[in-house]
């Protein structure tokens, strides 16, 4: 028996004693990282906000398999938010796609939720009318006009069903009571309502695709409202990331299970809680380029060199090569080894032990 198969679907109940200790380290852990960002200046909580948001969208999309490229997502984002940062590159409307829904989500987390705001999030993720196999019904809910709407694993002809959702007939009445719900219920905490809306959402799995990346979206629009502001300094989806499997295993579980879902509140708030655990790295990220800057301030660099520094504080991939530096930067190689010479002799780049073809370069 699939969850909505029970004879009181949608009335989902759950233990709280055992999910209320769980939720007081979640909201105190909330507290103490508003608490910290507040004391930032604006313009050190919007280089914490960007990269979390620029975190939030890539991740998740990786978790559907698609990969997005980072300086697009934080180049879009920038764009939207009007900030000041250097170094933007053209972002596609795939791209732009994702970021119009997550923050419509989160900077706008107190407008009421309408069919019409999901059709239109759902439009963003698939401006072409398409997934990355075939054609979908896009900015409507699902007809299952070919077959019913299933979540498989394995290869053709040894497909195995994780879950099968619930009749497309039904879509509009399952969506109008999830609405209605989404935007009346006042007597649940948020972090309790965050989980219930995502969990309940990717249950009634209304799109023809695109279903996960939106109910991460209403998860976090409703932590936005639980955080008060809406500004982002963790990532949920980040974190769904990292214990992917987890996740997947629990939606299975629960989905298959009677209305009782106390399981996938234990896993959603342990999760949101390492995802709050997590953010004081970008914290620290953010703060260790700012004292970097500041201590830099009076030194000569060209404009290649700030943009490679930049990219280095901001966590670069792998190892970064007189190659890279080039390719990066858009010079010859007699170029990006004169840009990385300089920065060593003015103690700010350092030669990683391995020498030879493969020398490589980090801050000193």
């Amino acid at each position: 028996m699939y969850i909505y198969q029970n004879n009181d679907w949608p009335n989902f109940t759950w233990n709280n004693e055992i999910i209320l200790s769980s939720l007081g380290k979640v909201r105190n852990l909330q507290g103490l990282l508003i608490g910290k960002m507040g004391s930032l200046g604006f313009r050190l909580q919007s280089e914490a906000v960007l990269k979390t948001l620029t975190l939030e969208v890539q991740k998740s999309t990786e978790i559907e398999g698609e990969i997005l490229e980072s300086d697009q997502v934080r180049s879009s984002i920038a764009r939207h938010l009007r900030m000041d940062v250097q170094g933007l590159v053209y972002s596609g409307k795939d791209v732009d796609g994702v970021v119009d829904m997550m923050l419509d989500a989160t900077q706008n987390f107190e407008s009421p939720l309408t069919a019409d705001r999901l059709f239109d999030w759902h439009r963003s993720l698939f401006p072409t009318g398409e997934n990355r196999i075939h054609p979908i019904e896009v900015g409507k809910w699902r007809s299952d006009s070919s077959t019913p709407m299933q979540v498989l694993s394995g290869s053709m002809g040894k497909e195995k069903i994780h879950f099968q959702a619930p009749d497309a007939a039904t879509m509009e009445n399952e969506m109008n009571s999830f609405i209605n719900w989404f935007n009346n219920e006042n007597k649940l905490d948020p972090v309790i309502k965050a989980g219930l809306a995502h969990f309940w959402f990717v249950t009634i799995h209304p799109f023809d695709d695109g279903n996960g990346r939106i109910a991460r979206a209403l998860s976090e629009m409703l932590l936005a409202r639980s955080d008060g502001i809406p500004q982002r300094f963790y990532s949920m989806s980040a974190q769904i990331r990292l214990e992917r499997k987890q996740y997947y295993n629990i939606l299975e579980s629960t989905q298959h299970g009677l209305l009782d879902i106390t399981p996938w509140f234990e896993w959603f708030l342990n999760c949101l809680f390492n995802a709050l655990h997590e953010s004081s790295n970008v914290l620290e990220m953010v703060l260790s380029k700012h004292n970097f800057w500041n201590k830099h301030a009076v030194t000569v660099l060209n404009s290649r060199q700030i943009l490679l520094l930049n990219k280095l504080l901001d966590g670069f991939i792998g190892k970064l090569t007189s190659s890279k530096w080039a390719k990066i930067a858009k010079c010859s190689p007699d170029t990006a080894l004169r840009d990385i010479n300089d920065l060593i002799k003015k103690d700010i780049l350092v030669k990683e032990e391995a020498g030879g073809r493969s020398t490589s370069y980090v801050l000193g």
